[in-house]
């Protein structure tokens, strides 16, 4: 073998409810199937499918826009991070990601966005777009072009719950073999879905009655019921981000912020897949407006970007990856959403793996849990005989916002109970996270909300909105009160020189199950939804309750929390080392000396493309490769394996150059010239003493003057169980 050569190395408008025409014909031809064998796609046809009838073909010509949402990339790693950096005492904590980074570690590779490009094209569709983060791959063609790059068929329908017509897929989409493992699913094969705003008027009052003076709850009561105006912020320097499908007026928000002698940045709009409502906003004008006035009330000196995007599967989708890929934001607050059942799992997925980027990223995301209660698809195709949750508030990696019906005295807090229509219950998609604890529920799905404020119309806030005074309520105004909260928090985590609060729910939950409980909170015990009453503690209609600002952010910063230790021995099975055959391209999360990670057919790797090729350059030089893990207490295994090639030009007996293992400052294991190989041997390492500790794995190359050595290291593991 020949020496190396030493180089450097080189991401609502709402829809009438009238049946409107798709230009249905016939009959259309079916799509021819593809030779090459097809992996078909779960959850991507739309649940209005089953309960709607048929009434024809698409025309073959109609143009349809598609989005393909790609994989994430070590996802293993990526929820051990995802842990690690909202716990206190990890290597990790507070430490976020920039979008580059996530990208790097976590994010599908530029080769797989090139694959499924060329896939499209080759299908005659038209690639419009790819996301910032390389997660939605955008696409546009007609409906035959769409059928046949997707082994499915497009058919027109009406939904007769609804009395809306809309066209769908009528069997799961499915890709080619070869595009399976990178493509998570397809959205935009139909048109039904529409996410719903979480607004709600008093039963006394007539729906759009307006006034010319403010009636209902004001900034300085909610602040003041909340101790919102106790903590000392104002949101100066954080941005949040409203996540919208309708526009507003810029005038009525500042009459609003007149009117309560409120200043501030002036809110602009991002615009998503050319979506701006602004110069003729539809129905959802005062969810939009809500929002952001009662985030102005919460957080007047916070920046508001009003990103707003086309109603459906595919605009939810390129939103959540737009902020996240922008990251202009520290908190997202979402007023909008869709109950389980009706929602597609793909579309579900997708966003999800938008926010997981958030939470890498230290952004806070809180979603109104719905306003029918523990049956949140009593408005959509589903109806009210399904207990189900709203989504996004349902997703682990944001706090779904639960409503209370709030009375003050004066600006005071005097009493809270459980807004009798606010959402929660049981997921049926997502699992119980890790963090979902102390609740008293049993089970293994995630349960909604976790936290709660003011949201019964009957307590309903003084909202600005089309030229006139609204009482509006619905949990829709307890998404913004908390992201408002957060961005003051924010503000004072980075005077006190501390990160932002990211992920929410772990720390607040942390808090919840401490003994500062009854100070940071106010616990709603009284008051009931449908299904799941109001208790002490948490519960499925308040979650743990509404904020005291002051003190839970006096807790939230580490002042006078004792929390409750978590349960000794606990060990759940998992693969702790991050991109452990180097496929990422880059060496993060190693840390490795230049040139290490490397993808050239010299010495080939012993699976992919890429390894870790240490030194090899017949003179002295000196190469490592290096990664952190934390191995929890009470794990009764931990084994590290890898495969290990060394090719050598040194002959004989004696070690010249050699690779060595150490955990921290132990040695573990040396290897040298004289364990030269022609292929790969896997070795295993036996790490169990180590548990309970954060641990530094480092390899170690060195080779003398002469005769090259290559140590070859690939597909590092380390399973704990």
């Amino acid at each position: 073998m020949r020496p190396r050569t030493l180089a450097l190395a080189a991401a609502i408008a709402v829809l009438p409810l009238t049946a409107v025409s798709l230009g249905v014909t016939t009959a259309q031809a079916a799509s021819t199937p593809h030779a090459a064998p097809r992996i078909e796609l779960p959850n991507t046809v739309n649940p209005a499918v089953a309960r709607s009838e048929k009434k024809g073909d698409v025309p073959a010509e109609q143009q349809i826009s598609v989005a393909v949402s790609l994989k994430l990339r070590n996802a293993d790693e990526l929820d051990r991070f995802l842990a690690a950096v909202t716990t206190p005492g990890t290597p990790e904590y507070g430490h976020y990601l920039t979008p580059e980074q996530f990208n790097q570690r976590f994010g599908p590779t530029q080769g797989a966005v090139d694959q499924v490009k060329a896939y499209l094209a080759g299908q005659g569709l038209t690639v419009t777009e790819v996301s910032a983060n390389r997660q939605v791959v955008s696409a546009r063609g007609t409906s035959d072009q769409v059928s046949q790059a997707f082994g499915t068929h497009e058919s027109a329908y009406v939904d007769p719950q609804l009395q809306r017509a809309f066209y769908a897929n009528d069997a799961a989409a499915s890709v080619p073999a070869d595009l399976a493992d990178l493509v998570q699913g397809v959205h935009g094969l139909d048109n039904h879905a529409v996410r719903k705003n979480r607004l709600a008027t008093p039963h006394a009052v007539t729906p759009n009655a307006a006034s010319s003076t403010p009636n209902g709850v004001g900034p300085a009561q909610y602040d003041g019921a909340y101790n919102l105006d106790k903590t000392g912020a104002d949101g100066t320097g954080v941005t949040v981000a409203l996540w919208e499908f309708d526009g507003y007026t810029s005038s009525d928000l500042t009459t609003y912020d007149r009117q309560y002698g409120l200043s501030g940045p002036a809110v602009s709009t991002v615009s998503v897949d050319g979506a701006n409502y602004d110069s003729a906003p539809g129905q959802g004008q005062g969810e939009v407006e809500l929002d952001s006035e009662i985030v102005r009330g919460a957080a007047p000196k916070a920046t508001q970007l009003i990103y707003e995007a086309p109603n459906s599967d595919q605009g939810e989708i390129d939103m959540a990856n737009k902020i996240v890929a922008d990251n202009r934001a520290s908190v997202i607050s979402i007023s909008w959403g869709s109950c389980e059942p009706d929602t597609t799992a793909a579309s579900m997925t997708a966003v999800d793996n938008a926010f997981k980027q958030a939470a890498a990223q230290g952004i806070s995301i809180f979603s109104a849990s719905g306003d029918d209660g523990s049956r949140d698809c009593t408005r959509s195709t589903s109806g009210s005989t399904v207990k189900a949750v709203d989504f996004p508030a349902s997703s682990p990696h944001q706090t779904g916002v639960g409503g209370t019906n709030l009375k003050v005295s004066g600006n005071a807090y005097s009493s809270e109970s459980a807004w009798s229509t606010a959402g929660g219950g049981v997921s049926t998609v997502f699992s119980k996270p890790t963090w979902q604890s102390g609740t008293g529920v049993s089970g293994t799905m995630r349960t909604v909300p976790d936290v709660a404020s003011n949201a019964d119309p009957a307590s309903g806030f003084a909202i600005y909105t089309a030229g006139a005074w609204q009482v509006y309520g619905g949990t829709s105004a307890a998404a913004p009160l908390w992201s408002g909260y957060a961005a003051q928090f924010n503000q004072k985590a980075k005077a006190a020189g501390q990160s932002a609060l990211g992920e929410a729910s772990p720390r607040l939950y942390s808090v919840a199950n401490s003994s500062t409980y009854g100070s940071t909170f106010h616990d709603v015990k009284t008051g009931s939804n449908q299904d799941f009453p109001a208790k002490t503690g948490y519960d499925q209609v308040t979650g743990w309750g509404s904020p005291v600002a002051d003190a839970l952010t006096t807790a939230l910063l580490g002042g006078g929390v004792t929390p409750t230790p978590p349960p000794s021995g606990g060990c759940t099975a998992a693969q702790l080392v991050g991109n452990g055959g180097f496929e990422s391209g880059t060496a993060a999360p190693w840390t490795t000396s230049s040139g290490v990670v490397d993808n050239s057919g010299s010495q080939p790797a012993h699976s992919g493309s890429w390894k870790a090729w240490m030194n090899g350059y017949g003179s002295t030089h000196t190469d490592t490769v290096s990664q952190t893990v934390s191995i929890p207490a009470g794990c009764k295994s931990a084994s590290l394996t890898f495969w290990l090639h060394i090719d050598t030009a040194e002959t004989g007996s004696t070690a010249y150059d050699t690779l060595t293992l150490q955990a921290n400052s132990t040695k573990l294991k040396t290897w040298s010239n004289v364990d030269a190989a022609a292929g790969y041997v896997q070795r295993t390492v036996d790490l169990t003493s180590f548990a309970g500790q954060t641990v530094t794995l480092k390899f170690t190359g060195t080779e003398d003057g002469s005769n090259q050595t290559s140590f070859v290291i690939d597909d590092v593991a380390l399973n704990i169980g």
